[in-house]
């Protein structure tokens, strides 16, 4: 792979961003944000605890008030070296103390908080007991679009790690399929990931014949066999962003009714993109992917939506899904990934990551999509 790694976020990147996400808490009619260490942290503050652990870390954001992270004290050296930190305000507090009491002194005591999805509820629990008048709603619910519209570093980084993930693709084609075991290819296909960059493998998943019909199967002791069809889809994280890419490959030649699943699944996931422009609701999306494979006659074998968004973790908001009615946005990333699944016999997905542009759509990847014959 060639290319250079965009600079690395500064803390003017941290500022910005955790004040956009206090004005879009109050455009959302909440009182401010609460944010666990998770991938919204990071995302906010670059900051990532070395262990999360029962004491309290919680980032607080308020509208026309100055970003405050609450951290023990033990963990305070750590997070004062986070490349956010200078953007925020650290209070600390000690074993022994109420960390909840420190917390609802930089809150409204009515007010209605959006929180991080991954909050232990313990520390929610703490909180609510704290300011019994308080009130929380989960941030994928108040603000699902906060990490949706990614700027240009943040979209060289996804482009990087999508090419990753194509080399690991044009690698694996390589490799020999027929009598070793999925997961034999599944260890080859983390170890390429991580050759090409990545830090965190997220899934390598290699559905084999009968196994390709379960979407999510992964990896098992099956030992794939001459005239399979196998589901390869693998990602994770390469500098702190997303790959996510499927290609379907057979082993030795396939029948035509394969050839002919695999090209209806081929001609959805190119309708799916071809419906990406500004302004088009996600389900837009799906419905011209899925459109595609009802017409062909294999609707009742499409059995998951049709895409998710991507950026600092593998699957995130936006979803194509029917009835999701937000908007198109340029910068926004996300897979199109339709499939046919024919249980007990194989299963066809191919998927990009795609990026939203000023008038259509852009892939992150770019490895074929035509039938690729393996060994």
């Amino acid at each position: 792979m060639t290319g250079s790694t965009p600079a690395p976020f500064t803390a003017d990147d941290y500022r910005a961003r955790m004040e956009r996400a206090a004005r879009d808490a109050a455009d959302a009619g909440l009182a401010g944000l609460l944010v666990a260490p998770g991938p919204d942290m990071v995302w906010l503050t670059g900051y990532t605890p070395t262990a999360v652990t029962e004491r309290l870390t919680v980032l607080v954001l308020a509208p026309g008030r100055d970003p405050v992270l609450v951290v023990p004290t033990l963990e305070a050296p750590d997070a004062e070296h986070a490349t956010g930190a200078s953007a925020l305000t650290l209070r600390d507090w000690t074993d022994g103390k109420d960390p909840y009491a420190v917390t609802a002194a930089l809150l409204d005591d009515r007010g209605r908080f959006g929180i991080s999805d991954n909050t232990w509820a313990m520390h929610l629990l703490g909180l609510q007991r704290t300011l019994p008048d308080s009130s929380y709603a989960s941030l994928t619910d108040a603000l699902p679009m906060l990490r949706a519209v990614k700027d240009p570093a943040e979209l060289e980084l996804l482009a990087a790690a999508g090419a990753a993930a194509d080399a690991t693709f044009e690698e694996i084609r390589t490799v020999r399929f027929a009598g070793r075991r999925e997961s034999d290819v599944g260890h080859d296909l983390a170890g390429l990931l991580r050759r090409f960059g990545h830090s965190q493998v997220d899934f390598t998943i290699v559905g084999s014949g009968p196994n390709g019909a379960n979407p999510h199967h992964e990896v098992g002791d099956r030992v794939i066999q001459q005239g399979d069809m196998v589901v390869l889809d693998f990602g994770g994280l390469r500098d702190g962003y997303g790959s996510d890419t499927t290609r379907t490959v057979h082993v030795g030649e396939p029948t035509e009714e394969e050839r002919t699943v695999h090209d209806v699944v081929r001609a959805a996931q190119e309708a799916g993109f071809r419906a990406v422009r500004p302004g088009v609701a996600c389900q837009e999306v799906d419905r011209a992917a899925r459109a595609v494979i009802t017409d062909a006659g294999y609707g009742e074998y499409f059995i998951h939506r049709t895409g998710h968004g991507i950026g600092v973790t593998t699957h995130e908001p936006p979803y194509m899904i029917e009835g999701e009615e937000q908007p198109l946005v340029p910068g926004m990333c996300f897979s199109v990934e339709p499939g046919i699944y024919l249980p007990g016999r194989f299963g066809v997905r191919i998927e990009d990551i795609v990026t939203v542009t000023a008038d259509g759509g852009r892939r992150l990847n770019d490895t074929t999509r035509e039938m690729v014959i393996v060994d």
